[in-house]
């Protein structure tokens, strides 16, 4: 899924302006402990964990599931908050000069049903990926939240970043 309505809606406003987005997104293990990055397909090939921007009426928890979902076709439950992630050095500027600074809730889920399907269209293709393995190119809040992911424990305080 693209855009959301909501957020072509504040685009019509604001143009390619610097836009402030709460999201989510989403920790999912293997029964060996690797985390599942997906394959972006928007355009700068780089790899990230599930998740996006809120709907309006939305709680995070509820965007993770929904994101998830949408985009590897996996029904997941939250089970921990890992971190929020937020600052201007994770800024996003897309290809058609769109930029976001994301507020990201970190979640480590369960998987509760499903196949990994990537949709071919937002996402192109998925891997899990060990703590020893070297990861692809990603966007630096996702280096930062693979880091905190290796080493996090369901049980353990959230942190803020």
């Amino acid at each position: 899924m693209g855009m959301s309505d909501y957020f072509a809606r504040l685009r019509e406003c604001v143009g390619h302006d610097l836009l402030l987005s709460p999201a989510a997104a989403a920790c999912i293990r293997d029964e060996a402990g690797r985390i599942l990055l997906l394959r972006r397909g928007d355009g700068d090939d780089l790899w990230s964990f599930p998740g996006g921007a809120m709907d309006p009426g939305e709680r995070a928890a509820e965007t993770v599931v929904r994101e998830v979902r949408e985009e590897i076709g996996l029904e997941v439950e939250p089970v921990a908050l890992i971190g929020v992630y937020s600052g201007p050095e994770y800024a996003i500027s897309y290809p058609n000069g769109d930029r976001v600074q994301p507020v990201i809730n970190f979640f480590e889920c369960r998987v509760v049903g499903g196949r990994p399907e990537p949709d071919m269209d937002e996402i192109l293709g998925y891997r899990y990926f060990g703590p020893t393995d070297e990861l692809p190119p990603m966007h630096p809040c996702c280096v930062a939240k693979a880091r905190d992911a290796f080493g996090f424990h369901v049980g353990d305080a959230a942190f803020f970043r």
